[in-house]
């Protein structure tokens, strides 16, 4: 089975990195799912506005700055993901504690960069 990204914090504009992120993740044709304040699509993938129950997770690539993913913690936690990425602007030491606490690895880390590098 392929591995699937969500990305938490989905916008439709173009110039923010989570748009960014989505073109670039489908580009990689790795299965992208997200979830954002706005319905719409982006490069084929469905922006979702509520927190769908998605299955097979295996990275959350998160674009929400710490005060706003307080509401995304146990969504996050129910989907049990292997990964969280924490991308420059969204770390959370208070999240880190409840991810390892779920055993759920976690990184500090641009999405872009790894993409661009490979070492997503």
């Amino acid at each position: 089975m392929k591995k699937k990204t969500l990305v938490l914090g989905a916008s439709l504009n173009p110039t923010r990195y989570s748009n960014l992120a989505i073109e670039r993740l489908v580009r990689k044709n790795i299965i992208t799912e997200a979830v954002g304040l706005r319905e719409g699509t982006v490069n084929g993938v469905t922006i979702n506005t509520e927190m769908v129950d998605f299955e097979n997770i295996d990275t959350i690539t998160l674009y929400l700055n710490a005060k706003r993913q307080e509401a995304y913690y146990d969504y996050i936690i129910d989907l049990q993901p292997n990964r969280v990425i924490f991308n420059p602007g969204t770390e959370n030491p208070e999240l880190y504690k409840l991810l390892t606490k779920n055993n759920i690895e976690f990184q500090n880390a641009c999405t872009l960069v790894m993409l661009s590098t490979n070492q997503y």
